[in-house]
């Protein structure tokens, strides 16, 4: 698992190393070598006195407290624990440090805790709660209703999901139409290819829903990893339930806030379950609750808040012995007993809510809300909100960078674009990943920032880099991202998002001639393609109406791979609603077959320029790279455990830059920009005979 050697420390999970510096990882791990007891053996128990001297924690955290985290994360404290847990707990640690600081206003706790346990244990009464709301909102399915309904008691649930319909169906659930449902394997018994298809589905749609899945791969599905299958579905869960706290999709909660538009601006900028807590602070506050209620857990252990929320909420219901008890299990019964004559579906128990287990206490005041949120149906107001939300168009952008940033695997978890880049951090960030080395960190401001100046120092460093770049910044400066101009800091991250494009192609660079490759051979290298297979499908260029029937790309995707597409399934293209059917069908196969792509049906059907180029280039990315690692398995990156990634082995690939496999799927909104800034002028990879398909347009001879 640990490996030393002069190349420093290696850990087996690469994304846990991507955490670290190498100077980082060998003070920890002569950290943790130092605290070895007689046996040669670290227990949990040993790390509070270990870890409250450092510098890291010694100021915010005491021994106690340190003690009492593990103890809540780790479960037994006599367990013997290895160095990659040793870095598990650390990093938890430092969340557990940030959020004790403050913390960014942005942060959301569940989407960017990792999908892997400290000590790969499972909480039982999560598994059932989630086995529950599956058995509740699948029970209908066509396919699953054979199977279902799951016991909590059992490991049916990890067993059920090792096929992938499970996992694809409940995105489904959370995000309606994410998944085109044809394009999933749906059969009693799978082969292993079927089986790969349906997780490598399955993580690219999560991506798409916002999922944090860098340290998860298809193989870890496969094999039902308790840890990582739960770890995704409370993050596929929690996305469900949390759908609705926003002002696009609730705008009574303008309600919360003043009506000026930087209490509005600010309330946008929340993570779902700050305007959660938000919302529950207003009501406890109108019911006369004394305390303020800052998290999921120890506020809300005793029971009493719920009574006070529902009480106000649904006074038809309650009971005064609530409130008077003196026992807190007996008040947590009664509170879910007032909550389920509300119409909430029992997920939890009463010790539960007395034992603060986060997650559920969450999905809990989450259920509250949907069935009652007591807030104003005053039309003002929420005109005024409506206002304050996007048009389409700036949506669908704000949502493509959102997904593309959160899906590059860095610290800050993004919930609003255009409100979260402001103090310069977050795309500082995106600039250290996508070129590493750029960012002057001793330069920088970590939020939560005091100082106004701070910030407009950051965005004045991300500015300096884009120019490094060579970006087009000439009408932009750091005082713009601070006002939060949206119309330039979309310019800016189109230009950053395609920057990480072509250094992904650069990557190929070792396997290729040399030859340059522009959009116009992408488009002449995809017309080869379909043509190679007797079809007669050619397209002009990017701009080509006959795109938006979807045929050309379902052919090329068949081109590619023979196996992925059901032409039983494919419609003409001739009415809209057939555009829409084809377009479904064509992203789903794409990240089926191990595209991360965020595009929207729309963006197929209006033939929206740089997505169609993006969609194209990264289905060619996919098929040179996959012919690649068909003839040579060996230029495929090791791991940390010294084997090579197959296709059965591998993370789903992603633009993401989570892995050097990564594909060059993610997805640039419509801009309004040069046609010439979208020209890909990269070398590209040359495998087995498709070197002999891209052929070079005469007029860039």
């Amino acid at each position: 698992m640990l490996s030393l050697s002069y190349v420093g420390v290696l850990v087996s999970d690469q994304w846990l190393q991507s955490q670290f510096t190498q100077v980082e990882l060998r003070s920890l791990n002569s950290k943790f070598v130092s605290a070895k007891n007689q046996n040669g053996k670290v227990t949990v128990g040993d790390l509070p006195p270990l870890m409250v001297k450092m510098k890291a924690f010694s100021a915010l955290l005491t021994e106690d407290e340190i003690r009492q985290i593990l103890g809540e994360s780790c479960g037994d404290m006599s367990s013997e624990i290895d160095f990659e847990t040793f870095l598990r707990v650390y990093l938890n640690m430092q969340g557990q440090a940030t959020g004790k600081l403050g913390g960014p206003k942005n942060s959301s706790s569940f989407l960017k805790a990792s999908t892997t346990t400290l000590l790969h244990t499972i909480s039982e009464s999560e598994k059932a709660s989630y086995v529950t709301h599956i058995n509740i909102y699948l029970a209908d399915d066509p396919f699953l209703k054979q199977f279902l309904p799951l016991d909590p008691a059992t490991n049916d649930l990890f067993h059920l999901a090792k096929d992938g319909v499970l996992l694809c169906k409940l995105i489904n659930v959370a995000v309606p139409g994410t998944i085109d449902e044809r394009a999933i394997n749906t059969k009693r018994v799978l082969n292993p290819w079927e089986r790969n298809e349906n997780h490598t589905l399955c993580l690219n749609s999560a991506k798409a829903i916002g999922c944090t899945v860098v340290n998860i791969g298809t193989q870890d599905l496969v094999e039902g990893r308790p840890h990582l299958v739960l770890g995704l579905i409370s993050q596929i869960i929690k996305i469900q339930l949390l759908a609705d706290l926003n002002l696009k999709k609730t705008p009574q909660l303008v309600e919360l806030v003043e009506d000026s538009n930087a209490d509005v601006e600010e309330l946008l900028g929340l993570a779902p379950e700050k305007v959660l807590l938000k919302w529950m602070n207003f009501h406890l506050n109108k019911a006369g609750y004394e305390k303020t209620v800052a998290n999921f857990s120890s506020d809300v252990k005793d029971g009493k808040a719920y009574a006070y929320l529902l009480n106000v909420l649904a006074p038809e219901f309650c009971n005064p012995l609530t409130l008077d008890t003196k026992d807190p299990v007996e008040r947590a019964k009664l509170v879910l007993d007032h909550a389920e004559r509300m119409g909430c579906k029992r997920y939890l128990s009463p010790k539960d809510i007395t034992e603060g287990s986060t997650n559920l206490n969450l999905a809990f005041v989450a259920q509250i809300f949907h069935e009652r949120n007591g807030l104003s149906t005053d039309s003002k107001k929420i005109s005024f909100a409506e206002r304050m939300t996007d048009d389409v168009q700036i949506s669908r952008e704000e949502r493509c960078f959102r997904l593309w940033i959160n899906s590059l695997g860095i610290e800050s978890y993004v919930n609003n674009v255009f409100e979260d880049v402001r103090t310069g951090w977050i795309l500082l960030e995106v600039l250290d990943k996508v070129a590493p080395g750029s960012v002057n960190w001793k330069h920088a401001s970590k939020p939560p920032i005091k100082f106004p100046f701070r910030k407009v120092e950051n965005c004045n460093q991300v500015v300096k880099i884009g120019r490094q770049l060579k970006f087009s910044v000439v009408n932009l400066g750091g005082n713009d991202i601070v006002q939060g101009n949206k119309k330039l800091i979309v310019a800016f991250l189109w230009q950053l998002m395609r920057f990480n494009m072509l250094q992904l192609l650069k990557s190929l660079r070792s396997r290729s001639r040399g030859k340059e490759i522009t959009d116009a051979d992408i488009m002449n290298w995809a017309n080869r393609k379909v043509k190679s297979t007797g079809r007669s499908t050619q397209v002009e260029s990017f701009k080509d109406k006959s795109l938006s029937t979807g045929l050309f790309f379902l052919e090329l995707l068949s081109a590619v791979e023979p196996r992925v597409v059901n032409w039983n399934l494919v419609t003409k293209g001739e009415s809209d609603e057939e555009k829409r059917l084809n377009a479904t069908y064509i992203i789903s196969v794409a990240r089926k077959l191990g595209c991360s792509i965020f595009l929207l049906p729309e963006d197929i059907m209006e033939v929206n320029q740089k997505m169609i180029l993006t969609l194209t280039a990264s289905i060619m990315y996919w098929c040179l790279q996959h012919a690649a690692e068909e003839g040579e398995v060996a230029l495929s990156p090791a791991n940390g455990n010294g084997s090579t990634y197959t296709s059965d082995t591998s993370p789903a690939p992603s633009i993401s830059g989570e892995d050097e496999r990564s594909s060059l799927c993610g997805e640039i909104s419509s801009l309004t920009m040069d046609d010439a800034a979208s020209d890909i002028t990269v070398s590209s990879s040359q495998c087995e005979n498709e070197d002999t398909e891209i052929a070079t347009a005469e007029s860039h001879a």
